[in-house]
């Protein structure tokens, strides 16, 4: 799965653990997608989509 929002194209972010000791170990973020029937020129198919983006209504959903 390639973890990207189809609306807004959200994906992955990188960045560092620090620790009290302020030892840096990578990390990622990874954003809250959800499987969604959507439609997509017309036709209704599955889709990975933010929840940022169905909460603003910028995606329509398939019935």
């Amino acid at each position: 799965m390639a973890r990207r929002c189809i609306v807004c194209d959200k994906g992955t972010q990188t960045g560092n653990n620090r620790s009290h000791a302020l030892n840096k170990t990578r990390r990622t973020w990874k954003p809250n997608l959800q499987k969604v029937r959507v439609l997509v020129e017309g036709s209704p198919r599955r889709a990975y989509v933010c929840t940022r983006c169905l909460k603003g209504n910028k995606v329509v959903r398939a019935i």
